[in-house]
C-alpha cells in the first residue's frame, strides 16, 4: 500500500503539480481557438439559439439511434457541473485568491474551442456497437487518428483510465459529497444516504441511455435554476459588495498583493495555477469525458452538436461557478489567515451568511442535485467504455460494481481514493489531447465549409 501510494504520488506530481496537463489542456485550447477561428466567438450567438430552441423536458425517449440535441448537452452538463462548482470553486478562492476566478474564465474560454473539437470528433466517428445501438466516444476518434496497434492501445488506455477514474474512483467521491453534505444539514447517517444514493442510481443505471437521458433532461435545468436563483436572492442580499467583489477578481488576476494576497504570500502564479486547474477540472474541456454524450445527439451535422457543445462549458464555468465565486467574495467569508475555512465548509458559510441555518440546507440539496447527476453521467461514460472493451455483457456487471463503490463512497474518506481519481483523470487527457490535434484538420474543415 505504501510502494502504491508513492507511485501514485509521484505521478499526479508530474501530471498535476508540475503543470503539465494545465499547459497542455490550454496549450491545446488556444491551438484550436486560432486554427476554428475562434468559433466560441462566432458561433456562440447561434449556440445560445440552439440552446434554448431545444430546451424540452419531456423530449423524444432516446434509444438504439441516439438521444436528441438537448439530451446530450445535459448529459454532458450533468458531468460538468458537479461538486466542483461548489468545493472546486471554494478551493481555488482560498488558494488562489480571488484572482483564480479570472484564470478559469481564461481557461473555459480557450475551452470552449477544445470542446467544440470533441463534439465534432464524437459525431464523425460514432458508430454501431454489437447490438445495433448508436456509440462514440474518444476510442472510436483515437483509432482514427493513430492506426494498427498504437491506436489500439491508446484507445484502451483511454478506456481503461476513464473507468476507473469516473465509473469506479470519481462516483465514490461524489457519493463522499453527498454523505458529508446531509449529514452536515440533517445529522443523516452517512451510511443510510449513501445506501439511498445508490438505490436511486441502480434503478436510473438499469434502465439504460433510455433513462438517463429522460433524467438528465429533467434534472439538469431544474437544478441549475434552482443553484442559480438561490445565489442570486444573496448577491441582492450582498448587493453593496459585489461591485467590490467583482473588482477584486479582475485586481487580483495580476495583482493578487493588492486585496489580502500579501497576508496569504500569494502570486500570479497561485492565481493562475488554481484557477485554470480548478477550472478545467470543473468543465472537463479536453478531458475526453463528455464526448460520450455528445456523440450519441441526433444532428444533421457534426458541427452542429460542437456548437451546442460550447454552450456547456459556458453555463459551467461563466453562470453556475462564478456565482458561487461572487456568493463567496461578497459575503465576507474568504479570510486570508492560515486554518481559515475551506472548500465545502467555506461555500456553506457563505450561504449561511445570508440564508442562516438554512445555508446548509441550500447547499446539502444542491450538493445532491450536482453530485448525483454527474454519478449519472460519468457511470454512462464508463459504461460505454466497458460495451467497447469487454462487450454488451459486461454492462450488468459494471453497474454493480459501481453502485457499490458509491454506497462504500459515501462512509470513507481514504485519501489514495481521492489521489488515484486524479491520477486516471489526468492520465485520459493524453490519448484524447493527442488525438484531437492529430484530427485538428477535420474539426477545421466544419469551419471551413
Amino acid at each position: 500500500m505504501e510502494l502504491l501510494n508513492k507511485i501514485v504520488g509521484v505521478i499526479n506530481g508530474v501530471l498535476w503539480d508540475k503543470n503539465l496537463l494545465l499547459f497542455l489542456l490550454v496549450g491545446t485550447g488556444v491551438f484550436f481557438s486560432f486554427r476554428l477561428k475562434f468559433v466560441q466567438v462566432r458561433k456562440f450567438r447561434e449556440g445560445w439559439k440552439r440552446l434554448f430552441g431545444s430546451i424540452n423536458l419531456r423530449g423524444e425517449k432516446a434509444g438504439a439511434h441516439g438521444m436528441s440535441s438537448f439530451q446530450a448537452l445535459t448529459t454532458a452538463i450533468a458531468a460538468q457541473v458537479g461538486t466542483g462548482n461548489i468545493t472546486g470553486c471554494a478551493t481555488a478562492l482560498y488558494s488562489g485568491g480571488p484572482g483564480a476566478i479570472f484564470w478559469m474564465w481564461v481557461s473555459a474560454f480557450f475551452g470552449m474551442a477544445t470542446i467544440y473539437s470533441e463534439a465534432v470528433l464524437a459525431q464523425t466517428y460514432k458508430t454501431r456497437d454489437a447490438q445495433g445501438h448508436a456509440t462514440g466516444g474518444p476510442i472510436y476518434y483515437i483509432k482514427a487518428a493513430f492506426h494498427g496497434k498504437p491506436g489500439q492501445f491508446l484507445a484502451a488506455f483511454f478506456s481503461v483510465a476513464i473507468i476507473l477514474a469516473l465509473g469506479f474512483m470519481g462516483n465514490m467521491v461524489q457519493s463522499n459529497s453527498i454523505g458529508d453534505a446531509f449529514h452536515t444539514a440533517f445529522g443523516l447517517p452517512k451510511w443510510a444516504v449513501g445506501a439511498s444514493v445508490a438505490l436511486i442510481a441502480a434503478f436510473i443505471f438499469l434502465g439504460g441511455v433510455k433513462r438517463i437521458a429522460s433524467f438528465t433532461e429533467k434534472i439538469v435545468p431544474v437544478m441549475a435554476c434552482f443553484y442559480v436563483a438561490g445565489c442570486i436572492v444573496i448577491l441582492f442580499i450582498n448587493h453593496a459588495a459585489v461591485l467590490g467583489a467583482l473588482k477584486s477578481i479582475f485586481v487580483c488576476a495580476f495583482n493578487p498583493q493588492a486585496v489580502f494576497g500579501g497576508a496569504l504570500g500569494l502570486g500570479v502564479k497561485e492565481a493562475m495555477r488554481f484557477g485554470v486547474a480548478r477550472g478545467l477540472f470543473s468543465n472537463e474541456a479536453g478531458m475526453g469525458s463528455t464526448p460520450h454524450a455528445h456523440a450519441l445527439a441526433n444532428v444533421e451535422k457534426p458541427e452542429d452538436q460542437g456548437i451546442v457543445a460550447m454552450m456547456g462549458v459556458f453555463i459551467d464555468t461563466f453562470i453556475v461557478l462564478t456565482m458561487t465565486a461572487l456568493v463567496i467574495l461578497s459575503s465576507g467569508v474568504l479570510e486570508p489567515v492560515t486554518g481559515a475555512l475551506k472548500g465545502t465548509p467555506l461555500a456553506q458559510a457563505a450561504f449561511n451568511q445570508a440564508f442562516g441555518s438554512f445555508g446548509n440546507v441550500f447547499v446539502a440539496i444542491c450538493m445532491l442535485f450536482f453530485a448525483f447527476s454527474t454519478i449519472i453521467s460519468w457511470y454512462f461514460f464508463g459504461e460505454s467504455n466497458m460495451k467497447a472493451l469487454f462487450g454488451p455483457k459486461s454492462v450488468k456487471a459494471y453497474a454493480v460494481i459501481v453502485v457499490l463503490f458509491i454506497f462504500a463512497g459515501s462512509m470513507l474518506h481514504v485519501d489514495l481514493v481521492w489521489d488515484m481519481s486524479d491520477m486516471f483523470n489526468g492520465l485520459m487527457v493524453i490519448p484524447n489531447l493527442l488525438a484531437l490535434l492529430a484530427l485538428s484538420g477535420v474539426a477545421a474543415k466544419t469551419i471551413k465549409k
